[in-house]
């Protein structure tokens, strides 16, 4: 507490006092003696907390505007605003490294080593260059509830995913900058218990899952993927004949794949869970890369190159399905096509199925020893899907006892 008696300092004992120690002012104004120096200071309360701030060194600071800045802190005080929060909001005008948009754009370049990918440093950017533009000019010490609710509340319900991940890079930036002490107090972008009072509740119909085609469609689609003479068809057909995600097979390079032992390993950089995948491959699947490889192919190229070269955006097989005329459908809604007619019309196990779709069974250990003894059972599998998207009869088909491991869908 502030004492009541004021100006009990005079200019001389401020100049005289040598011994290390806090003296009293009064009004919440101290003196700070330390062998390194003397400095001013207020120590009040604010909701019946204690707030300390410093206000400059003797040597710059004379005990008139000393009392000065004593006063105009215990006014915002008194208005219950904190002077601290004040002081940073100064600050960050003169600084405009304290701007929203510079601070998270500087935020993605110092961690985008923890990314998998490019992909992913660069989802980072436009989701918050393309939805969170209105806060980019907004110092971070003045961004408020409102402003996150602002940028929100046009895709909440239209956009759900788009604008979770929103929120959630919002929180981190703020986040960071509350750590670097631009800010104190709550996170305007904190959802549970705060951001979720505020926006509309998304009804499970909202949820959008990805569309799938009917597995007994899935012949008749093959034939006429066949038909168009180009890469994104090429790797569409991979894609599916593997039931591999649309990024994996995008990102594949030729070092990933042994043609003579029929199998792509996919590194754990590249895949969802961070676990090295292998896929066997069906002879249709070793048909289509084998017809892409030439003299001058290099281990580091990819093996579906968009026409400029690199490898192509997550949007080119969605474009292909709506130039087929199925916009009704999405690429890795052919995970879903697999698992389906595996589940309903084969009788291979489901521990097969579900490592063929990358997905997480068990422990490190026991995913390590299923790993190399379930390799041949899907090689058998994905042979028996080849066949089936062919239109042919089924090949024979593993018979294997269902696990009750837990899967990550």
């Amino acid at each position: 507490m502030a004492s009541r008696a004021r100006n009990k300092l005079n200019v001389k004992q401020v100049s005289a006092i040598n011994a290390s120690g806090v003296y009293s002012d009064g009004g919440g104004l101290y003196l700070r003696v330390r062998p390194s120096g003397r400095s001013w200071f207020y120590i009040g309360a604010l909701n019946g907390k204690r707030v300390e701030l410093g206000l400059g060194s003797v040597f710059d600071i004379s005990l008139s505007k000393a009392r000065d800045k004593a006063a105009v802190v215990r006014a915002l005080i008194l208005d219950g605003i904190d002077p601290r929060l004040q002081r940073s909001n100064a600050e960050a005008e003169a600084n405009p490294d304290h701007l929203f948009g510079v601070f998270a754009m500087k935020l993605v370049d110092d961690i985008e080593d923890g990314f998998k990918n490019s992909k992913h440093r660069q989802q980072w950017r436009n989701t918050l260059t393309t939805y969170a533009q209105p806060l980019f000019k907004l110092q971070i010490a003045k961004i408020k509830t409102e402003d996150v609710l602002s940028v929100l509340q046009p895709i909440w319900l239209t956009k759900p995913e788009t604008a979770s991940r929103l929120r959630g890079r919002i929180e981190r930036v703020l986040d960071a900058a509350k750590v670097k002490g631009l800010w104190s107090g709550e996170n305007p972008a904190r959802g549970r218990g705060h951001l979720d009072l505020l926006l509309p509740k998304r009804s499970n119909t909202e949820v959008k899952h990805h569309a799938a085609l009917p597995f007994v469609e899935i012949a008749a689609f093959m034939v006429k993927a066949s038909e168009r003479q180009e890469m994104t068809a090429w790797a569409l057909a991979f894609t599916i004949l593997t039931a591999a995600r649309s990024g994996e097979v995008r990102g594949m390079t030729w070092a990933e794949l042994d043609i003579e032992k029929k199998l792509w390993t996919v590194p754990g950089i590249r895949m969802k869970a961070g676990a090295t995948h292998q896929v066997p491959l069906s002879d249709a699947a070793v048909a289509i890369v084998t017809g892409l490889k030439d003299k001058t192919t290099k281990p580091d190229d990819f093996v579906f190159k968009a026409p400029r070269g690199g490898a192509f955006s997550d949007m080119a097989l969605s474009q292909l399905l709506k130039r087929m005329g199925r916009p009704d459908i999405t690429v890795h809604g052919f995970r879903s096509t697999f698992r389906d007619w595996a589940g309903e019309t084969t009788q291979f196990g489901r521990e097969e199925v579900e490592m063929a779709l990358a997905h997480t069974l068990g422990s490190s250990v026991e995913r390590a020893y299923r790993r190399g003894r379930a390799l041949e059972k899907r090689r058998e599998l994905m042979a028996a899907w080849a066949n089936y998207c062919a239109g042919n009869p089924a090949l024979p088909q593993q018979t294997s006892e269902p696990t009750d491991a837990a899967t990550n869908r």
